[in-house]
């Protein structure tokens, strides 16, 4: 008799835990927390270490999810050779596209960035048909066209607002190449999760630790470390608020790796097609994002591409 109250509890934490909704909403809710917590640190305090950045978010999660683990709460396997050779390349793409992601944002309103970011639903769905198999519909094709155009129109309304000439502004290089790396890293992580069997800690555990030591001698090979540039950048305010987006980063980290493995890697896509509302409004409510119709029509144009794509994978599944 004693084992049937306990076999509730664990049934119904198996469930959440393999629930595509819950972790639907809590990819999205940590995405947004991400994105505005970097945003505010790399243009707030005019941060321009991004890899000393991203390598105290990992020092955070890592801690964090080995406290966890010393209290009993969480498990996850221990580093071995093995394992940690196989994932290597899931961790240089993953710094990749953080740290292009960062630059991106150095020179973007997140209202841009959210809106371009759908481009690489596109790299990942033609992924996913030439690794995985499936079919790009009508329906798919026209959400990535609207995608394509709400780029257009981003790009145009960023430019009146900073009165730009030209489209070849800095920003737009980073997040082209944010976007293959996110689409290379999302589609190989996928692969790997199911050859290794890792679980959602196992995912996280490994992305952290073996970014480590490639985030710490990239920062020593290609930033600033003279003493100048340290005072300016290491301030109370900016080392309290690089703490803060570490703890944001312990959120994403995970919740990544739950969204990919309970659903599939398109709808983690999907889902980020359509958190790019939320996120792109939050740019113009905390930020000196630009405000005009092109720039407001390019997030709901987006949002529509989203809302198409998913009513488009819907009726696929059908």
């Amino acid at each position: 008799m004693s084992s049937l109250p306990q076999a509730g509890p664990q049934s119904g934490l198996a469930a959440l835990v393999n629930n595509g909704p819950v972790s639907i909403f809590a990819y999205c809710a940590s995405s947004i927390l991400m994105t505005v917590t970097n945003k505010y640190v790399v243009n707030g305090f005019h941060f321009n270490m991004n890899f000393v950045l991203l390598l105290v978010q990992s020092l955070v999660c890592v801690m964090a999810i080995a406290t966890l683990k010393a209290f009993g709460v969480i498990t996850y396997r221990p580093l071995n050779k093995t394992d940690a050779k196989n994932w290597a390349p899931i961790s240089v793409l993953l710094v990749v596209m953080i740290y292009t992601g960062s630059k991106a944002l150095q020179f973007l309103s997140i209202p841009v960035y959210t809106v371009f970011k759908n481009l690489t639903i596109i790299l990942i769905a033609y992924g996913e048909v030439l690794f995985f198999g499936g079919a790009v519909t009508t329906m798919t094709l026209g959400s990535f066209i609207l995608m394509v155009l709400s780029s257009i129109v981003a790009t145009y309304g960023d430019q009146q607002a900073a009165a730009v000439d030209s489209i070849f502004n800095v920003g737009y290089f980073w997040m082209f190449t944010n976007c293959f790396a996110s689409a290379a890293f999302v589609l190989y992580m996928r692969k790997r999760i199911k050859l290794t069997n890792f679980k959602d800690f196992d995912t996280m555990y490994y992305n952290n630790v073996l970014s480590i030591p490639i985030l710490f001698v990239s920062s020593l090979l290609l930033e600033d470390w003279s003493p100048e540039n340290l005072a300016s950048n290491f301030t109370q305010s900016s080392t309290i608020a690089m703490v803060v987006s570490g703890l944001a980063s312990v959120g994403i980290s995970y919740c990544s790796g739950w969204c990919v493995r309970v659903t599939s890697s398109t709808t983690y896509s999907m889902v980020g097609a359509l958190n790019k509302l939320p996120i792109a409004l939050s740019g113009l409510v905390f930020f000196d994002a630009p405000r005009n119709f092109y720039s407001i029509s390019s997030i709901f144009l987006g949002f529509f591409a989203g809302l198409v794509y998913a009513v488009a994978k819907q009726q696929q599944k059908k």
